[in-house]
């Protein structure tokens, strides 16, 4: 029992991985982070009302808000020794409401505070640190228009935003939509995802108040937007969603959440991530061809599928520290073994008494023992 939050300790499960390099765990959360040192992970529940943090002490929530559908895609700073978690605040799938990205500081202190970092009433999303923790990329609707268009933005001063001194710099620009982007954890690239090459022409501009689809992953260079290079696609003829995209701890992979291979034509049955626009499908991985010419990972065609099932797999995050890593302190939560998850009974603030997961933290709609 954690006294601070009164939450029991949750566990987290391993699964089972195609590839003999990567290995695989579940999390009961959705927008998962692990810290660059392999200490933390940070994730917010099914209802995007709390993020929560694991580590050494256990689990607990760091930030609650007061309703649902409020917070979500938390993200450490890459630098450990800053302590920060960015999130996005306010309503989420909703280009057309204000979005702003804030830092809680002091994660480990329990603070549970936070600073606004963005201002304008603009639509701002996923921010990422770059490597030593002093600025931030994101993804914002700010000169998007009455489209909302979607480019991407650095912002110099991470820990004031755009107060005091703090300044925006536009990295692209283009009717189209540049979201979900990551920087490279050792060096000077930015991972994307965009619709910048989709067809000219037979495209709807939206499909029932969403994007249409034809999503890309791109690399760009920070210090020269003007270098971007499409690295992995759906194709010309599928209005696929390659998205999300996260390197790995060394920066010569990136994983992807897409639906290259479908997705499941009976969701009923199914968790529910109660606010996804659409179902993502599996888990992807591409090597790159070289990390110091970006030019010559154009269009890779040979990648990885981690995962394979009928489930919707949503944002992945990539540590170097295994299950098994003395390192990965919150690894005191991992269930390896089938004996140990039998013995298992979770514990958060919406389980059932008689131990069912509740949807809020799992997707999964689930009726609590009966007896007829």
């Amino acid at each position: 029992m954690d006294p601070y939050n009164k939450v029991q300790r949750r566990n987290f499960h391993t699964v089972q991985s195609p590839h003999k390099d990567v290995g695989l765990f579940r999390v009961s959360g959705v927008f998962p982070t692990i810290s660059n040192d392999g200490k933390r992970l940070a994730f917010v529940d099914n209802e995007f009302k709390a993020v929560w943090v694991a580590d050494k002490a256990g689990l607990r929530i760091v930030y609650e808000t007061k309703g649902p559908d409020s917070v979500f895609s938390p993200m450490w700073n890459q630098n450990p020794a800053k302590d920060v978690l960015y999130v996005c605040m306010g309503p989420s799938f909703n280009a057309g409401k204000p979005l702003e990205i804030c830092a809680i500081p002091n994660v480990s202190g329990r603070a549970r505070q936070r600073r606004q970092l963005t201002r304008g009433g603009f639509n701002n999303a996923f921010p990422s640190s770059s490597p030593d923790g002093t600025k931030l990329v994101f993804r914002s609707t700010r000169d998007g228009g009455d489209k909302r268009h979607k480019n991407l933005y650095l912002m110099d001063r991470a820990d004031v935003g755009e107060y005091g001194d703090g300044t925006v710099t536009r990295l692209t620009n283009g009717p189209w939509t540049d979201t979900h982007c990551q920087w490279a954890p050792n060096g000077d690239w930015i991972v994307f995802s965009s619709t910048r090459d989709k067809p000219q022409s037979g495209v709807p501009e939206l499909d029932n108040g969403l994007d249409p689809g034809y999503f890309a992953v791109y690399l760009m260079s920070a210090s020269d937007p003007s270098v971007v290079v499409r690295v992995l696609r759906s194709g010309d003829d599928l209005a696929g969603h390659v998205n999300h995209p996260v390197f790995s701890p060394d920066g010569r992979s990136i994983a992807v959440t897409a639906d290259l291979a479908a997705v499941s034509v009976d969701p009923i049955s199914l968790p529910l991530f109660l606010h996804s626009v659409r179902p993502y499908g599996d888990v992807f991985a591409v090597d790159l061809v070289d990390t110091d010419d970006v030019t010559k990972n154009k269009d890779i065609a040979k990648f990885h599928r981690i995962t394979h099932s009928r489930y919707e797999n949503s944002t992945p995050a990539w540590t170097m520290y295994s299950t098994d890593d003395p390192n990965a302190q919150w690894n005191m939560l991992v269930l390896d073994s089938d004996a140990a998850a039998a013995k298992y009974r979770p514990a958060c603030p919406y389980a059932y008494p008689d131990g069912g997961e509740g949807w809020h933290m799992t997707g999964h709609l689930i009726i609590p023992k009966r007896c007829c």
